[in-house]
């Protein structure tokens, strides 16, 4: 349910008022009732800090100083003898947070060393969501095995892991609403229901709805006008046709996968350096929706583009090794201590982000135990693991560490580096030369076999001068020494690895038996694939992923495409399909989904085509009484739901609606070099936000994200993200209303419009309205927008003549005010 708020000046200490009352509600919920993602968090990123660092001392088995244990949900929230330790939904007052910060020199937990900087931002943001915790009042083995031994063959029995069905299409009565499969398959489950579906959806909203939805950007009003001169049966048709040949298409469903792909411009974490070529992979990734790239063949070069047949093509060659910065993107500890932790480390990364991301299944649970809701042993983890020891992510494990990057400079490229690297070499024997044949003569002049200290200083002034240019020549030409272009991924590596031993608990200091390759074995449809001796079997793997038999892969992308398009998936928890997911809310049309996808050969675009064009995508927002009693949460999806435009679509509308846009595509963005540091705690962030380019392109900082991106929910670049929240707090209201940026395009706007002196006053707020909303004003808004302009215009009588007055500045906040509004952000 989306909550619609209109903010005035006047009312925003009311919403502050109402935002830190549900921000408490919401907290206690979060304890009491954990969510099944709140639940998930705390199962991969808490429990394990606790029961690492905090039971030896804090627990009912061991022991409970301070009267505090950690190892039950009462125990956390009571707290010890000193009061609560943490206060849910508020870090700042909490104790635990207050002692893992370390900056209270008296209280300082653990005490002998302190947390990563990631186990404290974890921490922080589980008191933040409300500290969910799934354990009882009686403390259990801490993360030991499972009381039961994994059953595969129950397990093969939960939904997600069945093959795809293929359901017939459900009898319907109001068969004149059928447009599509889809609409059958939703208007059945509504009949049952006795609901009606809601009307079709006025035409100006349904173009600002589709044009947002496949580029991010308002309608022109160009667009609109001919839309809605256009009678035809098929006009709507004709829209999305040409909404997905433009190349912004690309660059909006291309930020929907980096969200899954948990891409960023830098580490983050403990060594925050640049990933200078970052960039690469992103434009990667709008040009393969741009040209629509089967999702099997994305999936397969992003997992084992290098491994995969060679074409002949340079072209294809590079695009496949850019791919595989799917691999390389995470977050890494570039200054842990222990090198094998470090790279189990980001094998777990690696393996937790394919599970979420084409499987929704959180595979990283496993690491330590037998995995405590879904049906994956940790053998099945470590035959995982097994694939990516085998391949080679780092170049270099020493402090600093080195990710590795695969060349992909181009011929022209590679002639430029040879007659530089000749040049340089000139450079430098001529630099050598010439001071060997000054110091033979000096040898000569001496008569002696040995130079003496600081020959040059006995050099002839001549030669002084020639060595002082030639070194100031081969200086700035080591300071202008091209880099040939590469791209962030990985490579097969030296030792690949038949079997590899389960480390018991998580550690590899404690190892178990050896296991072969592997997949998860729960997984029916595709036999499990044989590796080869000679490659790590990623590729084996990628293509096992990408089989028509795969229960999981189709389901979770199709999954994901709808909900990117209805707000929330048919399966709500859109990055787990499992035990703690959410079951499908009609199972049978997410099959049908899947099949359709797979019949279509993975094509995105057709699977665009066939929801867009249906009964149920063309709804109204409208929701009857009938609808709002028997489905108030919209599941049956009996209207279109509301919703709230993501950070870079807000963004980018602004300068939008101002033309101030920049539609320039692709290229390095982040203001850095490669692997230069771009912000932590001790140094400045050189980062800049200034760029009228489109957001998909402003550089995105692990632990310094862009303020306005903070405020309108941008997902953790550090972690796959497949549906982002949408909250509505003061601050946003506040942002629209005193942002630089906001104001400035409003200024701009303004301009515009009085810059067209035939235009009435009238006529000039109708354009407003238009630009902004996709309509003109209703007569009552109208009124009001003219009589705001008078009052603001009437404080100065030279307003009228004197350009960058009153008039200009009464313009400019009329403008701010339709932008401001709660009608530009959201999609009806």
């Amino acid at each position: 349910m989306v909550l619609k708020v209109q903010v005035a000046p006047l009312c925003l200490l009311t919403l502050a008022g109402a935002g830190l009352l549900f921000a408490r509600l919401t907290a206690a919920a979060g304890a009491e009732f954990p969510t099944s993602q709140g639940i998930e968090f705390f199962e991969a990123r808490i429990r394990p800090i606790f029961v690492d660092h905090c039971y030896k001392c804090h627990s009912s088995k061991e022991k409970f100083k301070g009267g505090l244990t950690l190892d039950t949900r009462e125990g956390v929230l009571k707290g010890g003898d000193s009061g609560p330790v943490i206060h849910p939904g508020f870090p700042d007052k909490s104790r635990l947070i207050e002692a893992v910060r370390y900056k209270n020199l008296d209280f300082q937990m653990p005490p002998k060393s302190p947390l990563r900087p990631d186990q404290v931002r974890d921490l922080e943001k589980w008191v933040q969501m409300g500290a969910p915790d799934p354990r009882d009042s009686t403390p259990t083995a801490a993360l030991g095995p499972r009381t039961r031994p994994v059953d595969l063959e129950e397990g093969k029995k939960f939904w997600a892991f069945q093959p795809i069905n293929d359901p017939p299409l459900p009898q319907v009565e109001s068969q004149e609403w059928i447009r599509s499969p889809i609409d059958a398959f939703i208007l059945a489950k509504l009949e049952k229901e006795q609901i009606k579906p809601a009307r079709g959806a006025d035409r100006r909203a349904l173009l600002r709805r589709a044009t947002f939805d496949l580029t991010g950007l308002p309608p022109k009003p160009n667009e609109m006008a001919s839309f809605l001169s256009d009678s035809s049966p098929d006009a709507f048709a004709k829209v999305v046709d040409r909404l997905l040949e433009s190349p912004r298409y690309g660059e909006r469903w291309g930020r929907h996968w980096m969200d899954v792909a948990r891409y960023a411009d830098s580490n983050g974490l403990d060594e925050n350096v640049a990933f200078g070529n970052a960039w690469r992979y992103r434009d990667y990734v709008v040009r393969a929706f741009n040209q629509d790239k089967p999702f099997d063949q994305f999936l397969i070069e992003q997992l084992a583009g290098d491994l995969l047949p060679p074409t002949g093509s340079i072209a294809v060659k590079h695009e496949r090794l850019t791919a595989l910065g799917f691999l390389s993107l995470g977050p890494k500890l570039l200054a842990e201590t222990d090198k094998v932790k470090l790279e189990m480390d980001f094998i777990d990364e690696q393996i937790e982000t394919i599970g979420r991301a084409f499987l929704g299944v959180t595979l990283g649970c496993a690491r330590c135990h037998d995995h405590k809701f879904d049906p994956v042993p940790t053998e099945d983890y470590y035959a995982l693991a097994a694939i990516f020891k085998s391949t080679h992510t780092m170049d270099d494990l020493r402090t600093v560490a080195r990710w590795h990057e695969p060349e992909i400079a181009l011929p022209k490229e590679l002639e430029t580096k040879a007659a530089f690297d000749q040049l340089l070499d000139k450079t430098k024997f001529a630099v050598t030369n010439l001071i060997a044949t000054a110091n033979k003569r000096l040898l000569e002049e001496l008569k002696t076999n040995s130079l003496p200290a600081n020959p040059e200083s006995r050099y002839p002034t001549n030669t002084l001068s020639e060595l002082k240019t030639l070194k100031e020549q081969l200086k700035k030409l080591e300071a202008e020494a091209p880099e040939l272009s590469s791209a962030m991924g990985v490579k097969d590596g030296t030792n690949i690895l038949k079997t590899f031993p389960v480390h018991i608990r998580g550690s590899h200091l404690t190892l178990g038996k050896p296991v072969p390759r592997g997949v998860p074995r729960v997984m029916t449809g595709p036999a499990a694939p044989a590796f080869g001796d000679h490659q790590s079997g990623r590729l084996e793997l990628a293509r096992w992923l990408a089989s028509r038999e795969h229960p999981l892969t189709a389901r979770v992308i199709v999954n994901r495409i709808w909900s990117w398009h209805f707000g929330r998936g048919l399966v709500d928890s859109t990055d787990n399909f499992g035990a703690l997911g959410d079951l499908p809310s009609h199972p049978d049309l997410l099959d049908w989904l899947a099949r359709h996808f797979i019949k279509e050969d993975w094509s995105m675009k057709a699977m665009h085509r066939l929801i867009m064009r249906s009964s149920t995508y063309q709804m109204a927002a409208s929701k009857d009484p009938v609808a709002a009693l028997r489905d108030p949460d919209n599941r049956l999806l009996s209207h279109f739901p509301i919703r709230r435009l993501e950070a870079e679509e807000i963004r980018d509308a602004l300068l939008s609606v101002a033309e101030s846009l920049d539609l320039t595509m692709g290229g390095k963005t982040i203001p850095v070099k490669n692997r230069e540091f771009v912000f932590n705690h001790t140094s400045r962030d050189a980062t800049t936000y200034e760029s009228t380019r489109r957001a998909l392109y402003l550089p995105i900082i692990r632990n310094h994200l862009y303020d306005f991106f903070e405020q309108f929910d941008y997902p953790d670049p550090a972690v796959p993200t497949g549906n982002r929240g949408a909250t509505v707090i003061a601050p946003q209201a506040l942002l629209m209303m005193n942002s630089e940026l906001v104001e400035q395009v409003s200024s701009q706007l303004a301009a515009r419009l009085l810059k067209q002196a035939r235009l009435t006053d009238a006529e000039r707020v109708e354009q407003i309205s238009l630009i902004a909303y996709g309509r003109p004003p209703a007569q009552k808004e109208l009124e009001r927008a003219l009589a705001f302009l008078r009052q603001l215009q009437d404080t100065n009588s030279k307003a009228k003549t004197e350009p960058g007055g009153e008039r200009a500045q009464a313009w400019g906040a009329l403008c701010q005010t339709f932008l401001a509004a709660n009608e530009f952000i959201y999609l009806q």
